[in-house]
């Protein structure tokens, strides 16, 4: 049998290959043991979002539980991955199940723990979970029906949607949002966000909101070149103010101005912050990935606000989130979460809280952003992902990690951070990073700038650096 690892968030694997049933019976299993060895009476919720045979794979993991004696709340219909942690948190049980690869291609499915509080599992649990995975699966998952235990009261299902839906009413002004003169468009990229989009704004523009476990052939990422035609809509229907769209499981977040230009996570962290901080009157500490802009950072200190950065991973900022007075955790892959929600990314949350500032304040998201500027100054950043044979991209993290590097092209180096990867900052607020993949031959660049031209001239100067 393969051998399963969870990585960065969860495990997943291409279906039919590794993500099969008795894959899924195998980590369900042990996560059944953990649970028994760790909770007196454990209970858990799981759920799957739109993939193919998604609500096979959660119906897999609610027979071996209930097989195990552990009590499951068994979503209806495919959920968001911010629905099953809001579920766990809830409806008070020890783990949720959410059966997903979030933004990955089509072929992939996945399985990501989530913990009572309503956010990520804790490494450190995910590691006890994933070390007593089976060899085998010792269960005949065709003996058993998931009727027979939802009669004995094992298996109970659960409406997270409605749940998730009431929820956001409670927290937010949605009757200013929807009678507002301003227009607002959604593209689920085909993902779990759809239905309750639908439900909340009914009279929005909306995009790919259909159900299609295929993505129409495109991996659900919400970042600029999956979402062309949705970057078309906006800037050729000249009416819509603002578009939000959000990857396959509904917890990354990507947006858009007015005029079909890509906003990016940096500037939807300062907005949020700007946000929280000047109209919620709202205070706590700002934790941050490592690949996040630094002008993060200043903006904390001209709030007065306790700022952090961590590792990449969401599941490091839900550590802090758990434990300390968060205002806001982010990722520059579009997963952020803010204080009064759960400590979670949720794509849906943070796209209806830059709404609902556009609506209160009147102001365009180019006018929101103009405010931001005053504060951290005009910047882009772009990214460019280099695909390389593993033993290049090896000879280059070596190089980094020997210090190699003291100017790329006409770009000396002033100094050089390393919480997880190589951060190299230039003149004029200027940086780059490199962060070598851990699953694929990949480096990932990421370069800031003052505008798009120089960003792209820092990541195609590294280039040159680095290949020699």
């Amino acid at each position: 049998m393969t051998k399963i690892k969870f990585g960065t968030d969860g495990w997943r694997a291409i279906i039919a290959k590794d993500f099969t049933v008795d894959n899924v019976a195998r980590v369900t299993i042990a996560t059944a043991d953990w649970l028994k060895a760790n909770f007196k009476n454990p209970s858990v919720v799981v759920g799957h979002d739109c993939r193919f045979a998604g609500e096979l794979f959660a119906e897999t993991s609610a027979i071996v539980l209930a097989n195990a004696g552990i009590k499951v709340y068994l979503a209806k219909d495919f959920v968001s991955t911010p629905m099953i942690s809001l579920g766990a948190k809830n409806l008070g049980t020890s783990v949720g199940i959410i059966i997903t690869a979030s933004h990955n291609p089509p072929s992939y499915n996945g399985f990501k723990l989530k913990g009572g509080y309503g956010g990520p599992l804790l490494p450190e649990k995910i590691q006890e979970i994933e070390d007593i995975i089976p060899e085998k699966n010792s269960i005949d998952i065709e003996k058993y029906a998931v009727a027979d235990f939802v009669k004995s009261g094992m298996i109970k299902y659960v409406d997270l949607e409605t749940m998730y839906v009431e929820h956001v009413e409670k927290n937010f002004d949605m009757e200013a949002i929807r009678n507002t003169n301003m227009n607002f468009a959604y593209d689920a990229m085909y993902g779990a966000g759809q239905n309750a989009m639908r439900r909340l704004l009914p009279d929005i523009t909306f995009m790919h909101c259909d159900y299609n476990p295929g993505f129409d052939g495109q991996a659900p990422e919400p970042i600029h070149k999956n979402l062309i035609p949705f970057s078309t809509l906006i800037s050729e229907s000249g009416d819509i103010d603002c578009g939000l769209a959000t990857d396959g499981d509904a917890d990354r977040i990507g947006l858009y101005d007015n005029k079909g230009n890509f906003v990016d996570s940096h500037h939807i962290i300062l907005l949020l912050i700007s946000y929280l901080v000047n109209e919620k009157k709202m205070k706590g500490k700002v934790v941050n990935a490592f690949s996040v802009t630094p002008r993060v950072k200043k903006m904390c200190e001209h709030y007065g606000l306790e700022y952090e950065v961590v590792k990449i991973g969401f599941k490091y900022i839900a550590g802090i989130m758990i434990t300390e007075d968060v205002l806001l955790g982010g990722e520059e892959s579009g997963g952020i979460a803010i204080k009064g929600h759960i400590p979670e990314r949720d794509g849906i949350w943070m796209g209806l809280v830059i709404w609902e500032y556009m609506v209160k304040s009147g102001k365009s998201l180019n006018q929101l952003i103009d405010e931001v500027y005053k504060i951290v100054g005009a910047f882009k950043f772009e990214r460019s992902d280099m695909h390389l044979k593993e033993e290049v991209k090896q000879a280059i993290v070596e190089n980094c990690k020997n210090n190699k590097y003291q100017s790329f092209g006409p770009y000396k180096v002033k100094r050089i951070e390393t919480i997880d990867g190589w951060k190299y900052f230039f003149d004029n607020d200027e940086w780059m990073m490199i962060r070598a993949s851990g699953t694929e031959p990949v480096l990932r660049n990421y370069a800031e700038a003052e505008t798009t031209e120089k960003a792209f001239a820092i990541l195609k100067a590294v280039e040159k650096t680095l290949l020699g």
